[in-house]
Order: C-alpha cells, then structure tokens, then sequence
C-alpha cells in the first residue's frame, strides 16, 4: 500500500438531499484535495466518485498509507448513518486523470427508438476494438428517441484509428438500426454555430413542386420527370426546369395555398426554437422556390434564405426561373456564403439534408446530417439521423430533453414533435 498516491471512493444508495454534503463534510477534516469528481442519480439510485489525494502542503512528510486508512474508516461510518453503500479503490490514478484530461476526446451520440442492450453493447465493442476508452455515458433523451452520449478518450490524435472508429461504428449503426454520431469534443461545441437546412423533406414534409403541380393538373408529368432525375437520366438543374415548365400559366395565387398546405417535419420549430435560444445562427437553402423560403424565413425567425425564385407575370407562372438555379453545388457555395455572413468558420457550421442535391453542402459543412435520407447520402454524411423528428439533431449538438423542456417552460406552448405543424 505504501505506493499508492491516490484513493479512488465510489458512494452509491438511494438519492435524497443532503448525500453529497454529509459525505463531502466527512472529507472535509483529513489533509486531502479532490483530484476528480462526478455524480451522477440513475432511477433515484445515486453514484458518487470522488479520486483523493493527499495534500503535502498541508501536512508535509505524512504517511499517505495511515491518512487513506483514516479517510476510509471516517467514510465507512458515515456510509452507515446514511445507509448508502461504499467501495474503495488505491493506486496511481493521478497519471490517468491528468492523460484523461489532457487527450483528445471523441463525443459518440446514439439515438434509437427504442434503444436495445445489444444494440449499444455493440456500438460499445465497437470503441474497445479502437483502442479507445468510454470515460462517460450520459442519456440525452428519452422521448421522442431514446438517446445518449458517450465521451471517450484515446481515439481522437490518431487520425488512422479515428477513421477506423467511424467507419466500424457507421456500419454497427447500420446493423443494429440505431443512428450513431462521432464528434470532437472541445471548445468549438460551445461557440457561435450556423445550421444551414435542406427545405423539402427536411425541414417540410414533401415536396413543394409537386403541391404545385396538383394546382396545375400535372402532377403525373412531373413524377415522370422526378424519376428520370432520380435514374440519373437527367441533372437537377435539367429536371428542375422541365418541372417548372409544366407549371406555365398556373395563376400565382396557387402559391399562397400550397404555403397553407405545407407541414413542417415534426419537431422543426422546436429545433430551431432552441438552436437560437443558444446562439445559433440558422438558416434554408433549397432546390425549391424563394416564394416559399421567404414565408419560412418570416414565420419560423431564420437568419439565411436561398432558393430558386419562379418567373411570374401578370399573375401567372411563365413556367420559367429567374436568375442562377441553386443546384448542389450552388448549395454548398451557399451554406460558405452564410457562414462568412454569420462570422462562423465552416468547422463550426452543421448541414442538414436528404438528397443527393445536398452531398456537397453536408461535405463542406463541419457535421454533415442526413435526415432519413437515399442511402447514397446516409453512406457520405459524417451522421444520419432515420427518425421522423427534426428536433433529434438537438440531441446530436449535446442538448437534452431536458434542456429544451427548461427553456421551454415559460414559453408560449408549441406543438409536440410527435405531429406535423402546419406552416
């Protein structure tokens, strides 16, 4: 024993007020400092680790060994009183907290629904074969997804083992149907971000042209053409522009009702509710219509816009566009232009889409998301994100449930994120 540096004391009982103080006081007359230090409560069960040091400046040349056996018979009759329950463990952890600290860490997000033992103790092999170590798991949330958050150590400075990581827990994710995100842990989590959104299928349920082209009578016409683009046929801008040529003479009044028609994704303006709340800068970009992104902009407090904009004259559609189409690669100069705009480096923006239109724009951005996207997308995104709710990516940033439902509390009532929200 004379070796050992450091005393490892781990607390677990019921949880109630006073736990933490009455444990923390008992410490208080013995010549130590905390090394390290974290509680956490599970289903009312509390769990305290404390890593003990002993304090030479307090009192020089004592015995580490007799200050340690001190500390645990204090601790054990204190642990009586409280009919809590604790184990100790000795050795040299003061190199390991100081490595632990220090190392480059990974925050790895799983969210599911629901989420299955087998399924993390998969994504959990998965980090083991990397070398790395799970230093802490949190849960996030457990409605409208069950999701947590495990930060690791020892996988980060080594970019070989760092890919291997990602790929491994990509092809996991997609064996067990969970959705798993890999993510530098630092300072950049908690500075200025920028989220740039895909509009059809992402941020709104549908697509927009094809609203329009039920006002029009021609909405068999347009499949055909979706689906020639979707065979790689034709490229977007080509398919874009046969589309919108069916639309010729179709009053532009249609264009108001189709903006009463459209439904947000389940859980947008809880997304991007909270997202400001936290300083983010948030913003569209779409293949889409700016006659359409403009009432999005204005209705939902988005900070960026870019889109197609429809040719109208005399109150009708000329089945024309006005100006450069916004295609995939126009979105990714895109989501460049917001972030020099919003003063945030392209590290620190987030990308969110469903379509191979949006490749570039998830590319380019820090964290690519693909929601419910082809499986082309899911397979080049950094993450995917295949549950109906929008509001999941929050979880992905490190926001809680909890969080959210605190910022929330003296707000006006939003519509839950398990429905669809009418524009």
């Amino acid at each position: 024993m004379n070796d050992e540096t450091t005393l490892l004391v781990t607390v677990t009982g019921r949880d109630r007020p006073g736990i933490s103080a009455r444990l923390l006081s008992t410490l208080s007359v013995f010549p130590v400092t905390i090394v390290d230090l974290e509680q956490v409560v599970l289903a009312g069960r509390l769990v305290l680790g404390a890593v003990l040091e002993v304090d030479e400046r307090v009192a020089p040349g004592v015995s580490r060994h007799r200050v340690f056996e001190e500390v645990r018979n204090a601790l054990d009759k204190t642990a009586i009183d409280l009919d809590m329950e604790v184990d100790y463990a000795s050795g040299d952890a003061q190199n390991r907290v100081n490595e632990s600290s220090s190392a480059a860490r990974l925050h790895v997000t799983v969210l599911a629904d629901p989420l299955r033992p087998g399924a993390l103790g998969a994504i959990t092999s998965c980090v083991a074969r990397a070398g790395a170590n799970i230093d802490r798991i949190e849960r996030l949330s457990s409605y409208p997804v069950t999701s947590v958050e495990m930060e690791i150590s020892g996988a980060a400075g080594d970019p070989a083992r760092l890919a291997q990581l990602r790929a491994e827990l990509a092809m996991e994710a997609a064996t067990q149907g969970v959705d798993v995100a890999v993510q530098p842990s630092g300072l950049h989590r908690r500075a200025k971000h920028l989220i740039v959104m895909d509009v059809d299928s992402t941020l709104i349920q549908g697509e927009v042209i094809e609203l329009l082209a039920a006002h029009a009578g021609c909405e068999e016409e347009v499949a055909r053409v979706t689906e020639q683009a979707m065979r790689g046929e034709l490229d977007f801008e080509e398919s874009l522009r046969r589309r919108v040529a069916l639309l010729e003479g179709l009053d532009a009044t249609a264009i108001g009702k189709v903006c009463e028609e459209i439904q947000l994704t389940p859980g947008a303006r809880t997304l991007i509710r909270t997202l400001k709340r936290l300083g983010y800068e948030c913003g569209i970009v779409s293949g889409g219509f700016t006659q359409i992104t403009d009432v999005l902009v204005e209705r939902l407090g988005l900070d960026y816009s870019a889109a197609n904009t429809l040719e109208v004259v005399d109150g009708k559609l000329t089945g024309g566009l006005v100006g450069p189409v916004v295609d995939r690669k126009g979105k990714a100069v895109t989501l460049e232009r917001f972030a020099r705009e919003a003063g945030v480096p392209l590290e620190q923006t987030v990308a969110v889409g469903d379509g191979a239109n949006d490749l570039d724009m998830l590319q380019t951005a820090g964290l690519g998301v693909a929601f419910n996207a082809k499986p082309v997308v899911r397979q080049q995104a950094d993450t995917s994100v295949n549950v109906p709710y929008l509001d999941t990516i929050a979880f992905i940033l490190g926001i809680t449930r909890e969080e959210i439902e605190a910022a929330d509390l003296h707000a006006e009532a939003e519509p839950a994120s398990t429905g669809g929200t009418a524009l």
